[in-house]
């Protein structure tokens, strides 16, 4: 089918989340280093929502506000649907309970933050517009939480009333803990590299 006079191939709508998302190791150097987050294969729901709140300001990484701000809605759905397809293998699904179990100083901390409620048991099988973590980079998982915890930083930050009321009960020690804990477990997130750069 030929794509309409004006509008956009969906090779060309991700062209621009390759450069950080398509190169395993990549990491962001501002505000602060970590690795980008793994998307192929993460919920589309969650893809929205989250480009959705970078349009919004309710994000506020300059270079990803500035790359939501660039598409339009149907844009960010293509986005998220090919990210969401991406590498993924047919019948390829993780058990429904964890792939390790926490140490009891991490139960004792996600019991607090309440995880699976959201995220799911094993996190991979999030309720509604919440995104997979398991696998997930641990500096990103890091950075993400500490964001929700920022205020008033027009660089920095996260507004999400749920995650924020979450990540402010937690020390930086403590959420570092919870990063490294499910960054650890196994994950149906991966980075896909661009075929011309494999």
């Amino acid at each position: 089918m030929a794509t309409p006079a004006g509008a956009k191939s969906v090779e060309a709508k991700v062209a621009m989340c390759v450069g950080c998302h398509g190169i395993k190791g990549y990491q962001a150097s501002f505000p602060e280093v970590y690795r980008v987050p793994m998307i192929s294969g993460q919920s589309a729901k969650y893809i929205v929502s989250a480009l959705t709140a970078y349009k919004q300001g309710d994000r506020k990484h300059p270079t990803m506000r500035a790359i939501a701000g660039s598409l339009t809605e149907q844009d960010i759905n293509d986005v998220a649907n090919f990210y969401a397809a991406n590498g993924v293998e047919a019948g390829q699904q993780l058990p429904e309970k964890l792939s390790k179990e926490p140490d009891a100083q991490v139960a004792a901390l996600m019991n607090k933050a309440q995880c699976v409620s959201c995220h799911g048991a094993n996190f991979s099988k999030p309720i509604d517009v919440y995104p997979k973590i398991a696998g997930q980079h641990k500096d990103y998982l890091f950075a993400a939480l500490r964001a929700y915890k920022s205020e008033n930083n027009p660089i920095m930050g996260r507004n999400n009333a749920v995650m924020g009321a979450v990540a402010k009960q937690f020390s930086n020690a403590e959420l570092k803990e919870l990063a490294a804990y499910v960054s650890s477990l196994d994950s149906e997130l991966k980075t896909v590299p661009e075929r011309r750069f494999r």
